[in-house]
């Protein structure tokens, strides 16, 4: 392998990290962003090493998995740091509205309990800027989520250029 190999996932992964903390942008990360970025891991690529042909599967699932992983990564890390400095972020600001939408849920101590967990990361955040509970929950998310999303931009990225290729060939 080439040391270039894998450069592409993780130019196009830290593009997409960089694009998901924008708060404009952070609703469309998952279902847009990642995809478009595992999508362009792969043209990427073809450029980079000069590649002509079609596209394996093998590579669109591999491509997109990486550029979902290294975007999770990067993502969680930018959130952390920002979360850090500010001590603030999304998550402290809408705790109030997420406890009411779960109070009118009638849970009972199920309730009390997720609420004292929530309570605790959204103190530890506001005191300290880090709560260990949430950058775990964080990084799980975005690994799982992004993956899943890398995943489906690179298997359709690859139907795209393998039908560009049919039609200048």
């Amino acid at each position: 392998m080439t040391s270039k190999k894998y450069v592409s996932p993780m130019v196009c992964g830290f593009g997409a990290a960089v694009l998901s903390i924008i708060p404009g942008f952070k609703a469309f990360a998952c279902c847009l962003i990642v995809p478009f970025a595992a999508f362009f891991s792969l043209s990427l690529d073809r450029r980079i090493n000069k590649i002509s042909g079609k596209v394996s599967s093998r590579q669109a699932v591999t491509f997109g998995l990486l550029t979902g992983l290294f975007s999770a990564l990067f993502a969680t890390a930018f959130d952390i740091l920002l979360t850090f400095l500010t001590h603030t972020n999304d998550f402290t600001s809408s705790l109030p509205q997420t406890e009411a939408l779960l109070r009118s849920y009638n849970l009972g101590t199920l309730l009390e309990q997720s609420m004292h967990i929530l309570k605790k990361m959204a103190k530890d955040i506001n005191n300290y800027g880090f709560s260990t509970l949430y950058t775990i929950s964080m990084l799980m998310s975005n690994l799982i989520i992004n993956s899943v999303f890398g995943l489906i931009g690179g298997l359709l990225g690859t139907s795209y250029i393998n039908k560009r290729n049919k039609m200048t060939l």
